[in-house]
């Protein structure tokens, strides 16, 4: 998620999801940058979005794009860069993105959504490549779709349930990625789905459910970096039957899920503003954090009137001196 999944906000996930062995998120995907971006004079900027610390392990980089020749070199450099994967975007419906032929807008251009992976492929080498996409554009075409993306033997194909018209304005059907599945049996291409995942255990039911190889999870670790920390727990108690993976709560709380404080989850919301400003100052604006906070503060009193004051924030050390007002407070 572009200005969300940072290496900031990752890092916080690694901190505070890998409680004992195996705990944690299996793999990590960075926010996804413009392959064009990367091969053009301005690439420096870019850069700050493919940061990443050896945490972060297995780390996989998203890249998005239309023109089939910058695929080649741009997974090149990525593989110089020291990633453990490469993911394709072509689900992304934000309009100025389909306008440079990207993301969703991929869907309606099979052709050319092949030629894109067959080049990224050939520069990665021994690297995985991957595709993150949606079921279709206007309505479901994962008959046509999804045959055409097998046929090019991507690593995986990361699934959301909507059509690109849909955005997220109805719930994730779940139901239709059975049918992914049962196309991609016996071709080596692994399947993971996406879509309104609300807590661990939501994920492994889904997981479950529908046989999916892997579960990422998107808007639901949004001011959740303890989203994964029960993962070793659930693994240890066998819950997930199927081999399924889970890359980066309304479900009943069971034994073992990390519940958090207020007091834990302002703290941890004050650690990763400072990590943010030390490793974006100068580089990004501030106020990226500000959707954090909207995630982070809320579902406890004077949540609202904390979250209007962190708006007008200016730096960590602000965030810093409201919270512990807000702390004092509440004592």
């Amino acid at each position: 998620m572009a200005d969300v999944t940072d290496v900031a906000f990752r890092q916080i996930i690694a901190r505070y999801s890998r409680h004992g062995e195996g705990g944690g998120p299996d793999v990590f995907y960075t926010e996804f940058v413009s392959c064009e971006g990367l091969l053009s004079p301005g690439r420096d900027v870019l850069m700050n979005d493919l940061r990443y610390g050896e945490e972060e392990r297995p780390i996989v980089a998203q890249i998005f794009g239309s023109q089939p020749e910058h695929f080649y070199a741009c997974a090149q450099l990525i593989v110089e860069l020291g990633f453990d994967g490469i993911d394709i975007n072509m689900g992304c419906p934000d309009r100025t993105i389909e306008k440079q032929g990207a993301g969703a807008a991929l869907i309606r251009d099979p052709l050319r959504a092949r030629a894109i992976i067959r080049e990224t492929k050939r520069g990665a080498g021994a690297v995985p490549v991957s595709v993150k996409t949606r079921i279709g554009y206007q309505k479901n075409e994962i008959e046509s779709w999804i045959p055409s993306l097998l046929e090019e033997h991507p690593a995986a194909l990361i699934v959301h349930g909507r059509t690109r018209k849909e955005m997220s304005k109805v719930p994730a059907r779940w139901g239709d990625l059975a049918r992914v599945v049962e196309l991609a049996r016996g071709s080596g291409t692994l399947i993971v789905g996406n879509g309104d995942v609300t807590c661990l255990h939501d994920g492994i039911r889904k997981a479950q459910m529908i046989g999916v190889d892997g579960v990422m999870v998107g808007r639901g670790v949004f001011g959740n970096p303890w989203f994964f920390a029960d993962l070793a727990h659930a693994k240890r108690d066998r819950q997930i039957e199927h081999p399924a993976s889970m890359s980066v709560c309304s479900c009943k709380i069971g034994a073992g899920v990390h519940a958090p404080t207020i007091e834990e989850k302002l703290r941890v919301m004050v650690e990763h503003t400072k990590l943010f400003e030390e490793m974006f100052a100068g580089r990004k604006n501030f106020s990226v954090m500000k959707k954090h906070y909207k995630a982070y503060v809320s579902g406890f009193k004077g949540a609202k009137e904390l979250r209007c004051a962190l708006m007008e924030a200016r730096n960590a050390g602000e965030v810093d001196t409201l919270v512990k007002n807000f702390m004092y407070g509440i004592k």
